[in-house]
């Protein structure tokens, strides 16, 4: 359930000094739906701000995040102001930036990525009055909430399309950091894919980032010279899928919808929806109804798609991805439902024993058909 350190400091311009107040308006910027009018009858609106890891631009993570503030301003016009401050590292200059805002007056602050767990933690801390929100964190208090969403079953979905497609029998994935979260997300691709081709094999590079195009370019030029002719990627870019394209291979969109931004070679986007639960978050402080917990949310309440798919997809397999929606949205289907071993022979779920959310976070291993070994697992 972790989004971990994205190791983003040796950016350029990201700085101190950059990163502080002088930031907001460099990279970041304030929106308010409608400007409310000048009478002291009328409440103030809510401040909201939203710190993001990469830049509003990417096409994916930060891309989405955006749209979910944007659906907070479309639901609640003028009773909220947002702001949103971009390209934060996940250092001392994130503490830094949230610090600002604190003193700019908001008082509802999203952090967008795992690496600001601990400054939020501590800002938490410090201002009372102020109700944090971390995403994909797991590290709880008062005025601290985490909330995440169940990116594995889009994998999935997108495994059984790529399953649908390979003439090779070899997938790709450009993984960015060993974690459980990415972890679970190959190994659902993998699921998903011989859930209609027992045939397939996965293999992974990584690029221990979560934002690096040309290393995401690498990678995945790397696997398509191994013989992947599909790729799927838990990186922000769109470069897989562009790099896909020039090499004649299939590729799906991860985050956001990335159909644009190479048509031939994309077969589907698995994406997030932020808006739902920003929506929820917003309403619940508006409405002095806000408390500190987890969640986790999924195709069930609207976080997580499969879009775009394209025409090249042949009808059983969109019938299948539609089965398995149907399915996650009443509970009727689980993805992780054993028997599942891993690529070792090991059996890691029992037959029929579906996996709880303790078992999902902690995921460390490859499932069959995945190669190699997952780093830092051990021997």
């Amino acid at each position: 359930m972790t989004r971990y350190l994205a190791h983003l400091l040796s950016k350029p311009g990201l700085c101190s000094a950059v990163v502080s107040g002088a930031l907001l308006l460099a990279h970041g910027g304030v929106s308010q739906a409608a400007e409310p009018a000048a009478t002291g009858a009328k409440q103030a609106p809510l401040k909201i701000a939203f710190i993001y890891l990469g830049p509003v631009g990417d096409g994916g993570w930060t891309f989405a995040h955006d749209n979910g503030r944007k659906a907070v301003e479309k639901a609640f016009g003028n009773q909220v102001q947002t702001t949103f401050v971009q390209n934060v590292p996940e250092s001392a200059d994130a503490e830094r930036v949230v610090h600002d805002l604190t003193e700019q007056g908001n008082t509802l602050i999203f952090g967008t990525s795992f690496g600001y767990m601990e400054p939020l933690l501590r800002s938490a801390s410090e201002s009372k009055n102020v109700r944090f929100e971390h995403a994909t964190g797991y590290k709880t208090a008062p005025n601290l909430r985490t909330y995440d969403a169940r990116f594995y079953e889009g994998a999935y979905m997108a495994g059984v399309l790529a399953g649908a497609m390979t003439k090779t029998n070899v997938l790709g994935f450009v993984g960015s950091l060993p974690i459980p979260e990415v972890i679970r997300n190959i190994d659902s691709f993998t699921l998903g894919a011989q859930s209609v081709n027992p045939n397939v094999k996965v293999r992974v590079v990584w690029v221990n980032e979560w934002f690096n195009p040309p290393k995401e370019t690498e990678a995945t030029q790397s696997l398509i010279n191994g013989g992947a002719d599909v790729l799927m990627q838990n990186t922000d870019s769109s470069a897989v899928l562009q790099t896909a394209q020039k090499a004649g291979k299939y590729a799906f969109g991860w985050d956001s919808d990335m159909a644009a931004y190479a048509p031939k070679a994309h077969l589907a986007s698995s994406i997030v929806n932020w808006g739902p639960y920003y929506v929820k978050a917003a309403r619940d402080a508006l409405q002095g109804k806000w408390t500190t917990g987890r969640a986790w949310w999924g195709v069930k309440e609207g976080a997580i798609d499969l879009v775009s798919i394209s025409d090249k997809v042949p009808p059983e397999a969109r019938a299948k991805v539609d089965a398995v929606k149907k399915g996650l949205r009443d509970g009727s289907f689980s993805i992780w439902k054993g028997p599942i071993t891993d690529n070792t022979g090991k059996v890691v779920l029992a037959k029929d024993k579906v996996a709880n959310d303790a078992f999902l976070g902690a995921i460390n291993f490859y499932v069959k058909g995945v190669e190699g070994k997952v780093p830092g697992a051990g021997k």
